[in-house]
């Protein structure tokens, strides 16, 4: 497995977070993959063979070769096909927005493809970047497209970007309503922000937000035993740590470290 990040132009900092890209060499037997939600929407290009993606009933979709995936607010399971050959934008909470329309709330839990969002342009820009031979072409490629749709950077909601900064600081251990109170405004219209922009809750983001701070934590091995890490995460005991942990990764700790979830470890914010 081939995993690698790129830092975006100064002037996209402020949407996007990295680009990524990896490759896995059809001699590895594909293997059905994990991923935990970060708070992160995606821009995907497959290079390479498509991904099955699962339902909760077991059954599955293929994947489109070019898409945006919304915001996950459950585990996620996916699977190559064959070889795997992927280029992404990973947008910050609230980075996508101003680039797109379409709600994001709409986007919720699903892949949608780049010409649903964009039109001819989405599919152009999937020529462009599936015809690149290069990781830095392809970076050329997307930030020309990026500069070019933004919507305009006064669209950038102040409130929402002030709030994503705050919990990320803290790694998500407050409350909403210590939030709304640190920015001064109503617990109700924070939330409409967060649903507009960001397309998650603001309890959603603070719960996957320290969620991936513990994350971090047991892929170091920085803790000395699941009560610590509780404790370091300010959850209220060891019994709300279990239950955040389970309602994102749908496992408990000991299955989860215990199977062979490689790409997981990709989603794991490593900042």
């Amino acid at each position: 497995m081939n995993y690698k990040t790129i830092a975006p132009h100064n002037d996209l900092r402020v949407f996007v977070k990295c680009y990524w890209t990896l490759e896995v060499p059809k001699e590895i037997k594909p293997e059905k993959q994990r991923i935990v939600p970060d708070g992160c929407m995606e821009m995907i290009f497959h290079y390479g063979d498509l991904y099955k993606q699962y339902f909760q009933n077991g059954s599955y979709i293929i994947q489109p070769k070019c898409f945006v995936f919304g915001q996950i607010t459950h585990p996620l399971d996916i699977e190559p096909t064959g070889e795997t050959g992927i280029f992404a934008i990973r947008f910050h909470p609230d980075g996508f927005t101003p680039f797109v329309t379409m709600p994001i709330n709409d986007m919720e839990n699903r892949a949608v493809p780049l010409q649903a969002l964009f039109g001819k342009a989405g599919l152009l820009l999937e020529k462009e970047v599936l015809n690149a031979v290069t990781n830095e072409e392809r970076v050329k490629i997307i930030e020309s497209f990026l500069m070019k749709i933004l919507i305009t950077p006064k669209f950038i909601d102040s409130i929402t970007k002030s709030s994503v900064e705050i919990i990320l600081q803290l790694n998500g251990q407050l409350n909403v309503d210590e939030l709304s109170d640190q920015l001064n405004i109503h617990r109700r219209q924070l939330e409409r922000k967060f649903s507009s922009v960001i397309g998650l809750s603001p309890k959603q983001l603070l719960k996957i937000i320290r969620l991936q701070s513990t994350l971090k934590m047991l892929a170091n091995n920085q803790f000395t035993s699941l009560t610590s890490i509780a404790a370091e995460g300010n959850y209220y005991d060891q019994a709300h740590f279990i239950k955040d942990f389970k309602e994102f990764t749908g496992m408990s700790q000991k299955k989860f470290y215990s199977e062979n979830l490689k790409m997981s470890s990709l989603f794991i914010d490593d900042e």
